[in-house]
């Protein structure tokens, strides 16, 4: 039996060998290469004659991430055009190797690539659209043909499109929503600071959603509590302090948005507080975006305050 499975896994770790096939070779340096990064560099200074220096007669550019099976590629003087559009339209334009990534040469041993280098790269595409104010920031992956000649015959990109239409809306005005200053959770996110500016805590909780999360300007980013946690960090506040009152600056706004169908109230106080230890007065301004669920629930709460007010 012992060596019945060793011929087993005799014969599969020859399969497994037999099953690798060399086809050519990749180089980390190479002509091609240079070539590649000569054009772009070109291609970001808006230089669209070196541009061309670098490109062969019959070249095209191909979307990798198009649908259409009729795509017939973009020739070379409208690959110039767009290297004159770039120029125009896009401020802080570059195009740099992304962070650890290279560029692979491959020449394949294959008859139909004999006399031709593919060039892959891995990018970082950044700039800000002039007219717009959209910042461009992207990876960016390209294949190219190089010909025998070190001219490229052809690009194949892939990106995200989804910036560009980004820029393609921002040409219009465009309305999204509604802002009220009058409205039912403008009136609970009132009811809610005045129940906490009373003590009546058990009323101010109520307003939340019992899976609500909170954050400050003084936290970090990425970081959220519990409604339970929140309740703790209150406690310490009235334990420090003598909450005097919370006085409204100006007026709630609510705005309902059509994207993504959120709900937003932002409103603007002063906390008066009195510090126990010293009798200090303190006044604190702050502002919270309270976000509803459609139940009228408070689901998230953002507070910016100025920490150093209080110590």
């Amino acid at each position: 039996m012992k060596n019945f499975f060793s011929i087993v896994l005799l014969v599969a770790t020859c399969i497994t060998y037999g099953q690798k096939k060399t086809n050519g070779t990749i180089y980390v340096e190479h002509p091609a290469i240079t070539a590649v990064e000569g054009m772009t560099q070109a291609f970001v200074s808006g230089d669209t004659d070196k541009v061309a220096s670098f490109l062969a007669d019959d070249f095209k550019s191909y979307n990798g991430s198009s649908s259409n099976r009729n795509d017939k590629g973009q020739d070379k003087a409208s690959f110039l055009k767009e290297v004159s559009f770039w120029k125009d339209n896009v401020d802080y334009l570059s195009i740099k190797r992304s962070q650890g990534a290279y560029p692979d040469a491959l020449e394949y041993k294959e008859a139909n690539n004999k006399d031709v280098v593919w060039v892959q790269t891995w990018e970082d595409l950044r700039g800000v659209h002039n007219k717009t104010g959209v910042k461009i920031d992207m990876p960016l992956h390209r294949l190219f043909i190089v010909d025998k000649n070190n001219k490229i015959k052809t690009i194949i990109r892939y990106s995200n499109s989804s910036i560009f239409d980004e820029i393609g809306n921002s040409f219009n005005d465009r309305e999204n929503g509604t802002i009220y200053n009058h409205h039912e959770y403008i009136n609970d996110v009132r009811k809610m600071i005045y129940a906490f500016e009373n003590k009546d805590f058990d009323k101010a909780y109520s307003f939340y959603d019992e899976k609500a999360t909170f954050s400050d300007i003084n936290m970090p980013l990425d970081k959220t509590i519990t409604l339970a946690e929140q309740k703790v960090n209150d406690q310490k506040l009235f334990d420090k302090f003598d909450l005097t009152s919370i006085d409204m600056v100006g007026y709630p706004d609510y705005l309902h948005y059509e994207m993504g169908d959120a709900r937003v109230v932002q409103s603007w106080w002063n906390l008066r507080l009195t510090r126990k230890s010293d009798k200090k007065k303190i006044v604190v301004p702050i502002f919270f975006i309270d976000n509803f669920n459609d139940k009228g629930k408070i689901t998230s709460e953002m507070a910016y305050y100025s920490e150093k007010l209080m110590e």
